[in-house]
C-alpha cells in the first residue's frame, strides 16, 4: 500500500502552509494558513472495506511545565507522548484522495465540529485539551488541525501522515472519540497501512530556512 502527501517528502521539512503555527521572530509564534495536504493512496488488499486517516506527532513533551516560557528550553531528554493532529474514520473503500484545504483551511477558534468531515467521520485532535485553558479558543476541535510544537523545544517534532485499510465497514465510533479510541477499535481490522513522515520546528536555532 502506498501514500502520497502532496508536498511533503518523507523526513523532510513540512511546509508552512500546512501549518497551525509559523515561525515569528517577534512573538515567536503566529497562527498559520492551516491547510491540510492533499493525500492520495492506493494499493490496498483485497478485502478492504473502509479507510482511516491519521496525522500524530510522537514528540510532544509529557510535561508542560516549560513550554513555550521565556528563559527556558524544552530539554531533548524529556519523555514524549503522541498528540493527535488529524482523524478520519469510515472513509469508504472507493475514496483514495482528499484534496487540499478540504478539512482544514485556517486556524478557527474554538475548533470545528465533530461529525462528517470531507470524507468518513472527524474524530477529536489533542488541541481539544491543549486549549483548554485559553478562554479565546478552547472547544472542541475536530479533523485536522495542523502542526504547532513549542517554540523553545530542543527537537524536531515528527509528524506522521498514515492511511489504514480495515476489513470493516465501520469502527462504530460517533461523537468525540479520539485517537486512543480509533486505534483500541482498528485493532484486529488492519489489512495494510502506509506512512509519510514529516518534520517541523518552531525552534530558531533548529530551523533550516
Amino acid at each position: 500500500m502506498k501514500l502520497r502527501v502532496k508536498g511533503i517528502e518523507d523526513n523532510q521539512p513540512i511546509p508552512e502552509k500546512f501549518a497551525f503555527g509559523v515561525y515569528s521572530e517577534e512573538d515567536h509564534m503566529n497562527f498559520g494558513p492551516n491547510r491540510n495536504p492533499e493525500l492520495e493512496w492506493s494499493g490496498e488488499p483485497e478485502g478492504t472495506r473502509s479507510f482511516v486517516v491519521m496525522m500524530f506527532d510522537p514528540d510532544v513533551p509529557s510535561e508542560a511545565d516549560d513550554v513555550n516560557q521565556e528563559g527556558k528550553t524544552v530539554s531533548k531528554d524529556l519523555p514524549r507522548v503522541d498528540f493527535f493532529h488529524w482523524l478520519l474514520v469510515d472513509v469508504p473503500a472507493d475514496v483514495h484522495q482528499i484534496p487540499e484545504g478540504a478539512d482544514s483551511d485556517g486556524v478557527i477558534p474554538k475548533g470545528k465540529p465533530t461529525g462528517a468531515g470531507p470524507v468518513g467521520i472527524r474524530g477529536v485532535n489533542n488541541y481539544t485539551q491543549f486549549l483548554a485553558g485559553n478562554p479565546d479558543m478552547a472547544g472542541t476541535y475536530a479533523g485536522h488541525d495542523g502542526p504547532c510544537p513549542p517554540w523553545n523545544d530542543e527537537i524536531i517534532h515528527r509528524y506522521h501522515y498514515e492511511v489504514h485499510a480495515l476489513d470493516v465497514d465501520t469502527l462504530g465510533l460517533s461523537g468525540e472519540f479520539d485517537g486512543n479510541d480509533v486505534r483500541a477499535a482498528m485493532e484486529g481490522h488492519v489489512l495494510a497501512s502506509a506512512r509519510v513522515t514529516g518534520t517541523y520546528t518552531l525552534n530558531p536555532d533548529l530551523r533550516r530556512d
